[in-house]
């Protein structure tokens, strides 16, 4: 089937870089890789049109007139040509199966809910292209050289596929749509019309998922299977009063069990 990848991006070239020379290693490449870009400067651009002869990209991009992630997320989908979409964001580097597990899991009736590895701010910064080439960076051993402190969430990067399944299995999260590593069908994502509009940061991925599973697409877990590395940054947007209204609007959908939305495709 042909695979795509919708990644959102906002003012972050370096990591979107980062980001992007983990697409470039994969063991099943992806047919169409889009940069969903809520309004970045010509540094962005111009750090993207360096992978135009390496990467299958599109370029999505609005101006900035604040988080508007879900409405360029909604041009990304228009734009994309896949059957089947994985969405993650410019600070997650995948493993170079990420992929590969994302297609070969993928069912009908089903989305998938992959999660990440947090890195602390002083290696996410001295992360290489090398590093991420040769995969030394999703080593444990290699992690802990470079002063990462174990704890129990060091257990995803354990590249064990029978502790990847036990995990995925036992594990009492549940599978949500969660923007920084989920995929699904594009028709069902066009069928719940996408992303609600009105929603700034603060839930608003997994409002798509709730209305996916109203619809009765389930989810499951791989987020000890889909790895990626995810890189420390501030969060400046995160606004009180925007996440009382997402939740106010996830709770209608629930409520009323809503699979679509009027402020969405």
């Amino acid at each position: 089937m042909k695979l795509g990848v919708i990644i959102s991006t906002y003012n972050n070239p370096v990591w979107l870089e980062k980001t992007l020379w983990g697409y470039m290693c994969q063991k099943r490449m992806a047919d169409e890789i889009i940069i969903a870009d809520d309004g970045s400067t010509d540094e962005t651009r111009e750090m993207i049109n360096t992978f135009a002869n390496k990467l299958p990209i599109k370029h999505v991009w609005h101006e900035d007139n604040g988080f508007q992630k879900t409405k360029i997320l909604n041009a990304a989908l228009r734009a994309s040509e896949s059957e089947y979409l994985v969405f993650t964001d410019q600070d997650c580097i995948p493993r170079n199966d990420f992929l590969l597990i994302h297609e070969s899991n993928a069912q009908r009736g089903h989305f998938l809910s992959g999660g990440y590895f947090k890195l602390p701010m002083d290696i996410s910064t001295q992360l290489t292209q090398e590093d991420i080439y040769t995969q030394r960076a999703f080593s444990l051993r290699w992690l802990k050289e470079q002063g990462l402190i174990w704890n129990f969430k060091c257990t995803k990067l354990i590249n064990a596929p029978w502790f990847s399944l036990m995990m995925n299995t036992i594990t009492p999260t549940k599978a949500t749509w969660n923007g920084m590593n989920s995929s699904g069908w594009r028709e069902d994502i066009i069928k719940v019309r996408g992303f609600d509009e009105r929603m700034k940061y603060g839930g608003e991925d997994r409002e798509l998922g709730e209305r996916l599973m109203n619809m009765g697409i389930r989810g499951v877990q791989i987020r000890y299977l889909a790895v990626t590395l995810h890189l420390d940054h501030d969060r400046p947007y995160k606004n009180e009063e925007h996440w009382k209204i997402n939740d106010s609007i996830r709770e209608t959908t629930r409520r009323l069990k809503l699979t679509s939305t009027e402020y969405g495709l």
